[in-house]
């Protein structure tokens, strides 16, 4: 027998050598990735036959936000952050020009428990950006781009803030920090949520906000709740409603200082419905009237779900 005749035998034990080599390589890479976000581009409201652009897009964020990787840490795959983003473009000026509005999701598994808890709960509205079919998607952290991929990334690093501060007192400070260097970056672009001009619920607006030390109580907050309430609820739920009282009563200090603020109303649009179910149900919290005049006065729009709590 000749090497000759070895060889194709030798060429197929290589190859399935390589492809287990890459199919490891890959997961690896894989579990590297902090976010397991899924994105939906709606597109209902824009009238024409081109809907394929749309589910270009829609593939191409999907990509982006799930393969960057966005720290410098290593996720398993059950530790990565569980987020959704739904885009919904309500104008097309131009081939090329879009105009619509982000609602943004994530949440964070509690101790011990097969239940996610809602971290970030956020609707931006100041949504306009250019996209051209098949672009490459490439953030850059040293200037401005694309108005498109610099909203991703702000979420992206608010999204890990977020899911830091519940793990540890500040803990999300790094990421805020990147999320604020996406900010002044991409006011260069001229479009709006970006700096003080724009009125409301602001990129802008969200990141001063979160590192300035007037709400600091709202980053500690985060933290109480979720490590030192949701995620002892399993061992002691006399403790972890008391602290996650603690937590919420203690927002009323920045609803005192300013009563529009809105960290209060991103932490009412979070937890709303957890905290109406939470404290609705045993064992009773005895402080209950307090909790329940303080959510009412932070927020009122929420009053048929704070009547719940008893």
């Amino acid at each position: 027998m000749t090497t000759d005749n070895l060889k194709p035998t030798t060429d197929k034990k290589m190859y399935k050598i390589l492809k287990t080599l890459l199919v490891f390589l890959a997961t690896i890479q894989l579990s590297a990735q902090e976010l397991s976000a899924t994105i939906t581009v709606n597109s209902d409201m824009i009238s024409g036959s081109n809907r394929q652009v749309f589910q270009t897009l829609e593939r191409s964020l999907n990509e982006f936000m799930n393969q960057k990787k966005w720290t410098n840490k290593k996720y398993k795959t059950q530790e990565r952050i569980q987020c959704v983003f739904v885009l919904t473009i309500t104008e097309q000026p131009s081939s090329t020009d879009f105009v619509g509005n982000l609602q943004i999701q994530s949440s964070r598994p509690v101790y011990n428990s097969l239940y996610a808890t809602p971290t970030f709960n956020f609707r931006d509205k100041n949504f306009s950006f250019r996209y051209t079919e098949f672009e490459n998607f490439q953030y850059n952290p040293n200037g401005f781009d694309s108005n498109l991929i610099s909203i991703m990334a702000f979420y992206a690093y608010a999204i890990l803030g977020i899911d830091g501060d519940s793990f540890a007192k500040n803990g999300g400070t790094t990421y805020f920090k990147e999320a604020e260097n996406v900010v002044n970056q991409a006011q260069q672009g001229g479009y709006a949520g970006w700096d003080n001009t724009t009125r409301g619920a602001t990129r802008y607006r969200f990141i001063t906000d979160i590192l300035s030390n007037a709400f600091e109580d709202y980053r500690t907050a985060m933290y109480t709740y979720h490590m030192q309430g949701l995620d002892i609820f399993h061992d002691d739920k006399t403790e972890a409603k008391e602290n996650m009282a603690t937590a919420i009563n203690s927002l009323k200090k920045i609803y005192d200082r300013r009563q529009n603020a809105l960290l209060v109303r991103v932490f009412m649009d979070s937890k709303a419905d957890e905290i109406s179910a939470i404290f609705s149900d045993g064992p009773r919290y005895d402080a209950v009237g307090k909790l329940k005049d303080n959510l009412l006065r932070m927020s009122p729009v929420n009053g048929e779900k704070w009547n719940k709590i008893k």
